[in-house]
């Protein structure tokens, strides 16, 4: 038994060793099993709404819950983290756009990485079955992250690192490897309600419970109405695209270190921009900015509409 498990940690180690050479800001794994804990949180939350529109969130709740499901005969759930903190933001007078939206979209650039991560695995161990997941499949990347150890999750639900705050893309590699287990971290967001206070919208309504259909972001990339609810006029705050107010005032993000991905460095335009150039912001020039980007997500009738919806345009 003791040899078994010295061969499970030589093998963890060994992939948080080439994590490291990827570029991933953390690596850490867990034992695939069911998340039954999180299903009865994800129906709770999916049975009061607060999903909106989000249809798809309720979809595959089987194989959101068991990793199994995805990759047949799984062992084991590599989980990373990618920084995206720039060294450089969008001007405060200026309309805000995500951080996590400044460059390349992400969903290309991690995908690459975890395609070729899993050729090295095999290189290494032998024929493995695996897939690889960025934010784009049932998976809750969130829940792995808490289970694996990689952080804990924070008031405004998203996950959190005593080292790294929490400005950083969540991957898994799901394989039929069986390797060396985290511990679970520790909850350390303690009394502080700074992400809660801040909330222009109340979407958070209690610590560690976030009514998707009330967040900024919700409304400005995943509701597609022509029309943005009326109740929420003048609570923006300036946000056309995202939004990281309950990052930008979370503590923990005073280690928040930059990036050093060259595929998430904003174009020095998007930097540039004033207010002016966004509100006569044309077709040909969103392209120009936003082409590979996450801002196409909602489109460039989606984003006028959020410019317009702003009480001051």
């Amino acid at each position: 038994m003791a040899a078994h498990n010295l061969v499970l940690e030589a093998r963890s180690n060994t992939v948080k060793e080439i994590s490291k050479r990827f570029g991933f800001l953390d690596c850490r794994i867990a034992k695939a099993t069911a998340l039954e804990e999180d299903a009865r949180n994800l129906e709770q939350w999916l049975k009061n709404g607060f999903h909106g529109d989000m249809g798809y969130m309720s979809d595959h709740f089987e194989k959101r819950i068991d990793p199994r499901i995805l990759v047949p005969g799984a062992k084991s759930v590599i989980v990373f983290s990618q920084n995206y903190y720039p060294s450089i933001v969008i001007p405060k007078e200026s309309y805000q756009i995500s951080k996590y939206a400044y460059g390349r979209d992400y969903h290309k650039v991690i995908k690459k990485k975890l395609k070729a991560f899993m050729a090295e695995l095999n290189e290494i161990f032998g024929p493995i079955n695996g897939r690889g997941f960025v934010d784009s499949a049932p998976v809750m990347e969130k829940s792995w992250a808490k289970k694996s150890g990689l952080g804990w999750m924070g008031k405004h639900s998203n996950v959190l690192s005593k080292q790294k705050g929490s400005f950083f893309f969540l991957a898994v590699l799901i394989v039929d490897l069986d390797l060396d287990s985290d511990d679970q971290s520790k909850d350390l967001c303690g009394t502080c309600t700074a992400c809660i206070d801040a909330c222009p919208t109340d979407a958070i309504i209690q610590p560690y419970l976030v009514d998707g259909s009330k967040c900024i972001s919700y409304f400005t990339i995943e509701l597609k109405d022509a029309k943005l609810p009326d109740q929420f006029k003048g609570k923006f705050n300036d946000w056309i695209f995202g939004c990281d107010i309950c990052q930008d005032v979370c503590p923990w993000n005073r280690f928040s270190k930059p990036h050093q991905e060259s595929d998430f460095h904003p174009k020095d335009q998007l930097l540039k921009m004033d207010r002016k150039d966004w509100e006569e912001l044309e077709f040909e020039t969103f392209n120009e900015l936003f082409t590979g980007s996450a801002v196409k997500r909602t489109g460039y009738e989606g984003l006028k509409r959020n410019i317009k919806f702003l009480p001051n345009v």
